[in-house]
């Protein structure tokens, strides 16, 4: 394989990656958090950790899901259980890095915002960070294997019900 053949194959791997991240996004921002689900395979994680925590290699979590199952139980509890008040959320996600491709398992990084609208109609940054992502392909299509959220922000004004 040629290095332009080389070059032109990773760019294609990383707008795939990013449709997938842009998509991502979407479903949360959309309240269609069934498909947020649906980017996950079964035997998936889903962790929003702490900066400090990751640092530190502590696996301690504000959210952390084992599997998709696990995912889908957080989303009825959104819908059915939480009390929480009525907001909006907008994600403002930077370019992706595809850090490496090894055996299969693209491993991903990028930055984030999560900005929140309240009833009020005041907005603020809720959340940043940075998703550090395990992508495996499935059929087509990519999903995520791990994710990983990472957060700087030190405060949550409130309980943290929607993904990040």
């Amino acid at each position: 394989m040629s290095a332009k053949s080389s070059k032109l194959q990773a760019i294609e791997v990383r707008l795939e990656v990013e449709d997938l991240l842009h998509e991502y996004v979407q479903c949360i921002d959309d309240d269609d958090l069934e498909s947020w689900a649906e980017l996950f395979i079964d035997d998936c994680e889903y962790r929003v950790i702490p900066r400090e925590n990751a640092d530190a290699g502590l696996p301690a979590a504000i959210i952390a899901c084992e599997g998709k199952g696990m995912l889908l139980d957080r989303v009825i509890a959104h819908r059915e259980a939480n009390v929480y008040p009525a907001h909006y959320t907008r994600h403002l996600v930077s370019n992706t890095r595809v850090l490496s491709i090894e055996n299969d398992v693209i491993h991903a990084q990028s930055n984030y915002a999560v900005l929140q609208t309240r009833s009020d109609g005041e907005t603020f940054i809720y959340n940043a960070g940075r998703y550090v992502d395990e992508i495996v392909r499935v059929g087509e299509d990519l999903r995520y294997r791990k994710k990983l959220c990472i957060f700087d922000t030190n405060r949550i004004t409130t309980l943290m019900v929607t993904p990040i």
